[in-house]
């Protein structure tokens, strides 16, 4: 039995939560409000669900929400949309001892790029490449000569892209290689995200991940939301802010625990901001967008 509770309209919710059940023959359970957490562990339970679908951000919103007992038949957690952090894998781990095979994709193939294999899962990666998938990796200026720029071709990439200048007519990828506008690292075929391209600082030209950021964040501070954003900065270039909901969040802890990790102090944002809650997408993952413009209005006021 499968839990689906993503959006039909997202690509993940569509082809993962609902196609591949039917195609397959399985039960699926829909359910029409991700966010509402605690409903959906309780319908996890009533259901005797073995099976979910999630971004890493309900993922752990179901976790944290559930009753004793709401996850124990759960077996595999599929998730995609965003990078799955530690702090969730070991919410689940915790609740029903539930794996949660991470993959990979973009609306612009399929979705599916790649996907752990069960019996190789590597936590931290997206797994390998599905079968008839070629990639390409472009050096990006400023980061270390293992880190890519993500290219992809094969029969899931779609026919083009319709634009408002040549209405109805599909604008293919050149030479039918997309690109995902994602950094990444390979280890033994096994692929790494370090991040989107746009998600990226350059602070006295070197090239900072915003997601790495992030992870550092949810290290000291593991139950908050935390959402690293960027910002012109006259002398440097730009700044990172961290826009995080963790009530008593403070900079200098933040820094020390940067020290600590011995991560590069470029990593250390110029301001904490807290808020009460982070803006999410319908289809489960942050918005950044919405989580700069909020920064931006918090930091004029202050």
């Amino acid at each position: 039995v499968l839990v689906n509770p993503l959006p039909v309209f997202h690509s993940f919710g569509l082809t993962r939560g609902t196609l591949l059940p039917i195609l397959l023959g399985m039960k699926t359970v829909m359910f029409p409000a991700p966010l509402q957490y605690g409903a959906v562990a309780k319908i996890t339970r009533e259901t005797e669900a073995s099976m979910i679908v999630a971004t890493d951000t309900f993922a752990m919103g179901y976790a944290r929400a559930a009753k004793p007992g709401d996850l124990e038949k759960v077996k595999l957690v599929f998730a995609g949309g965003e990078r799955v952090k530690e702090e969730t894998r070991a919410a689940w781990a915790s609740r029903s001892g539930a794996i949660l095979i991470e993959g990979y994709g973009a609306t612009e193939c399929s979705p599916l790029i790649s996907g752990n294999p069960f019996e190789d899962n590597r936590p931290g990666t997206v797994g390998v490449l599905m079968p008839g998938i070629e990639r390409r990796l472009t050096p990006v200026e400023g980061l270390p000569a293992d880190h890519g720029r993500l290219a992809v071709r094969g029969p899931n990439v779609m026919v083009g892209y319709l634009l408002a200048d040549d209405p109805g007519v599909p604008k293919p990828p050149e030479e039918g290689w997309h690109d995902t506008g994602d950094i990444v690292t390979l280890d033994e075929g096994y692929m790494t995200i370090r991040g989107r391209a746009k998600r990226f600082a350059k602070i006295g030209g070197e090239m900072v991940s915003l997601a790495a950021v992030e992870s550092l964040a949810s290290g000291l501070w593991p139950d908050a939301t935390h959402v690293a954003v960027s910002f012109p900065d006259p002398k440097k270039g730009e700044q990172i802010v961290l826009v995080t909901t963790q009530a008593d969040a403070d900079r200098m802890v933040l820094l020390d625990h940067i020290q600590a990790e011995k991560a590069p102090e470029l990593m250390a944002p110029r301001a904490v901001l807290v808020v009460g809650e982070v803006p999410v997408l319908g289809s489960g993952k942050v918005d950044t967008v919405a989580t700069r413009a909020m920064a931006m209005e918090l930091r004029s006021v202050m």
